[in-house]
């Protein structure tokens, strides 16, 4: 009890000093200021209340809104996470995904949508947003799971009809895509329209016919999100990897971790031997999308032609364990036995790319010839 008083002595000498008001006052003027829109002096008082009250989660929630309505995503998480070590609530879960999702940290906005959703399972907004991140990175199947429930329920959401119509173009569905775009292809012409048909035209790999689409999208609005990223892959699938490297460019200055911007990017570095620079971008790939073997395989390559050997060779050897199937990885892990002078080894992964390659011979004959669709393959030694 004694402690406890001398806390509030101490609180209210404190506010004294720093504010005539009460800490209830101080409050009361901070939600005012937040409600009012004048978010900055809210911020002030938030966090004046806060340095005397650290353990009110409630008040840091309202702090991490005010940050991010003002673009302060970085410091929101962290007033958002403070305040879910004190309470575990849906809605602090759901305003910590957005500011992930705001700052395109995908991966972590799933993780904390996957929460909302476990706790209100028919949220469409949360659905949309779980969906979308997964498409965002890259798994489109699961983005499909999320809504292709919700779009039998409802085909009249135009969010959830493009969310789910990107994933399935994405995924190769071409006639379940079509289905779901066809009423948003009636409506008037859009960069939005656009960029969908450019997506299914490159999933189906009419790279020629998707770049044409995708240059208008980007014409139409060249902020729309992953627009100049698929330019870019357009234009590298068609052969012009001058021209992608200032569409991924483009990119990045809009989303540093664009998965596909990064990557192709470090690929594009790579063959003119810029190997540190390269680096720096497959890094912030694999950062996006941490395990990745083809982008793991492509930072071994580099490794390789640093010289750096050892480092080369732990990591093809991990990658040929977790994906032995992985020709590419084995033909690169074969060359380094052999360099390194170990040759029962390299003898031993010859006989499995004569292997596995007879396989892909079997499965796809155009692979004879050994082009493994030489415009988009990231595991290939390029």
């Amino acid at each position: 009890m004694y402690r406890f008083g001398l806390a509030i002595f101490a609180a209210g000498f404190l506010f004294g000093q720093i504010n005539q008001q009460s800490p209830q006052e101080l409050l009361k003027q901070a939600v005012t200021l937040h409600q009012q829109g004048k978010l900055e002096e809210a911020i002030r008082d938030y966090e004046l209340f806060l340095d005397v009250y650290p353990d009110a989660p409630e008040v840091r929630s309202n702090l991490g809104a005010a940050l991010a309505a003002t673009g302060k995503y970085a410091r929101a998480i962290e007033e958002y996470k403070l305040a879910l070590m004190k309470k575990s609530d849906p809605k602090l879960h759901l305003n910590l995904a957005l500011a992930y999702y705001k700052t395109d940290n995908f991966g972590d906005a799933i993780v904390e949508l996957e929460k909302v959703r476990a706790a209100d399972a028919n949220n469409r907004q949360v659905q949309t947003l779980l969906a979308d991140s997964y498409v965002h990175t890259g798994e489109n199947k699961k983005a499909i799971d999320v809504l292709w429930p919700v779009y039998l329920s409802d085909s009249s959401d135009r969010a959830v009809d493009y969310v789910l119509g990107t994933a399935l173009a994405r995924d190769g569905q071409a006639e379940l895509a079509q289905r779901v775009i066809n009423p948003l292809m009636a409506g008037p012409d859009s960069a939005e329209k656009h960029m969908l048909l450019g997506t299914a035209k490159f999933a189906a790999r009419d790279y020629a016919g998707a770049l044409e689409d995708l240059r208008k999208a980007a014409e139409m609005n060249p902020d729309l999100p992953e627009v100049n990223s698929y330019c870019g892959q357009a234009l590298f699938s068609n052969g012009h990897t001058e021209e992608s490297k200032a569409f991924f460019e483009k990119e990045l200055a809009h989303n540093p971790n664009d998965f596909q911007s990064n990557i192709h990017i470090g690929l594009l570095l790579k063959q003119d031997q810029k190997y540190d620079e390269a680096l720096k971008f497959l890094k912030r790939a694999l950062s996006s999308r941490p395990g990745d073997v083809a982008v793991r395989y492509q930072i071994a390559l580099v490794k390789m032609a640093q010289g750096k050997d050892q480092v080369a060779l732990d990591e093809l050897e991990q990658i040929v364990s977790e994906s032995p199937k992985f020709l590419e990885a084995h033909v690169s892990l074969s060359t380094l036995y052999f360099r390194l002078k170990r040759k029962a080894d390299g003898n031993r992964e010859r006989q499995i790319v004569e292997t596995l390659t007879a396989e892909r011979q079997a499965k796809e004959p155009a692979a004879r010839l050994g082009a493994d669709d030489k415009a988009g393959s990231l595991r290939t030694n390029q």
